[in-house]
């Protein structure tokens, strides 16, 4: 077993440290394309696309607040006592989402949601209906998986939990054409049920690989140190979860704006599809900050050299961007590989142009929060996450309400303004931060 540490951290290192945990990411962002994909070419890809886009996009709010629970259980599972005590804590919240989910898809309630706030058409809403219905154990099955990949993050083993992606991609896929081709399910039916199928086969995955270091944790004694306390797992995760659920927690109230919206079902169909285009780009951003926070080091010593690597990567995702969206490749993405019909093609185009600029923001943003959560200040990340949020809502509300703009047109650029608000937000914070604190004696510095 391998063990970096911070000191004399060149560009080849950190793209090495890099490279695998930005692979696992675009795994992850392959799914939402590749099943929006398979949904657009099945019979009434409009109406399915916009009903598989909202269920989603409930779903995903859902998962809001369990996705952080990978960096708890690797920052605080290092005994018996902490790890059953973070279990139990995982498993409550678990339960207490996906009944969150449960209870939405009431019909009464949800009825209300989806023709009175967001006034879907009626087709669209029962496919939604089912949609989410089908997606109820998603939540629990997210945090149960991402648990145990911080416990194998935590021992150096990341490996393993792009394995795991690998396993849901595949698992997916093979569900997901299954579906397609012998039954006659609705296409955002078919989308659910992939994206289910496949996270619940990582989740068994990632809990097989860790099961040699679950039997050392269970048999092992409980740390000298004094044991986690549940005021302290709370007091540790509530900011991570909110700075999560804010920023997750946009993707219903576009929903709600775009169904309000000039060409709302064309928008509504269209926009999954360019987020999950240009998240491809995203992902190795979010691998970034990982990256950043392993390898400042002690006294920031790494921070040129990574700020380099850093901007060197966010050039080349804005040049690879425009080298697709701004030529004749745009309408081959939307309109061949993702199977979209020729008219929604060419309606993805603008809205997807307008985010351009959006991954190459990511990687500053990851780069300003790094810095932040080395000095012990996350507060100020949540305070920029609802920044960005507000700025969000704003955005929509001008484009929509006001500009009487085409939805996804009006959601892309807000979304453009939000995230350049929160970047714009920390850069003060992040030049002023402390220097990072120093490493627990006996913490692993930083995983292979």
């Amino acid at each position: 077993m391998t063990t970096y540490t911070a000191e004399h951290a060149g560009p080849r290192r950190i793209l090495a440290f890099w490279l695998p945990l930005a692979a696992t990411w675009l795994m992850m962002a392959i799914e939402g394309p590749y099943v929006a994909a398979i949904i657009a070419r099945l019979a009434n890809p409009t109406v399915n696309l916009a009903a598989y886009g909202v269920a989603f996009s409930f779903a995903f709010i859902a998962e809001a607040p369990i996705i952080m629970v990978m960096t708890a259980s690797n920052a605080l599972v290092g005994d018996r006592d902490s790890f059953l005590k973070l279990r139990r804590f995982v498993y409550t919240l678990n339960a207490i989402l996906s009944g969150v989910v449960a209870v939405a898809v009431f019909p009464p309630l949800f009825r209300f949601v989806t023709d009175r706030l967001i006034g879907l058409p009626p087709d669209v809403a029962r496919l939604t209906h089912v949609g989410l219905a089908l997606l109820v154990p998603w939540p629990a099955a997210i945090g149960y998986r991402r648990f145990y990949q911080g416990i194998l993050v935590r021992h150096h083993m990341p490996r393993r939990v792009a394995y795991g992606t690998l396993v849901r991609l595949v698992s997916m896929s093979i569900s997901a054409v299954a579906f397609a081709l012998l039954t006659r399910i609705p296409g955002a039916c078919i989308g659910s049920l992939a994206l289910l199928t496949g996270v619940v086969a990582e989740a068994a995955a990632s809990r097989w690989m860790a099961r040699h270091l679950v039997r050392q944790l269970l048999h092992g004694d409980s740390s000298a140190h004094g044991s986690l306390t549940r005021s302290q797992i709370l007091a540790f995760y509530y900011p991570l979860a909110l700075t999560s659920l804010l920023a997750i927690g946009v993707n219903p109230l576009v929903t709600f704006f775009l169904g309000r919206s000039r060409s709302a079902l064309d928008s509504l169909a269209v926009l999954p599809v360019v987020t999950g285009f240009v998240f491809l780009f995203r992902s190795g951003a979010i691998a970034y900050q990982e990256v950043a926070v392993a390898l400042l080091g002690s006294a920031g010593q790494n921070e040129r050299p990574i700020a380099r690597v850093a901007l060197v990567l966010a050039t080349a995702s804005a040049l690879a961007l425009v080298a697709i969206l701004f030529t004749p490749l745009a309408g081959v993405y939307f309109g061949q590989l993702s199977g979209l019909p020729a008219d929604l093609a060419e309606f993805a185009v603008w809205p997807a142009r307008v985010l351009v600029l959006v991954p190459a923001l990511d990687y500053l943003l990851t780069f300003q929060r790094s810095r932040l959560i080395l000095a012990r200040e996350t507060r100020v990340i949540t305070v920029a996450a609802a920044v960005e949020a507000t700025i969000v809502v704003a955005g929509l509300v001008v484009g929509v309400s006001l500009l009487n703009l085409v939805g996804a047109l009006a959601a892309t650029c807000a979304l453009l303004a939000g995230r350049a608000a929160g970047n714009v937000f920390l850069l003060m914070p992040a030049r002023m931060a402390a220097a990072p604190a120093p490493r627990v004696a006996g913490e692993p510095e930083a995983a292979p």
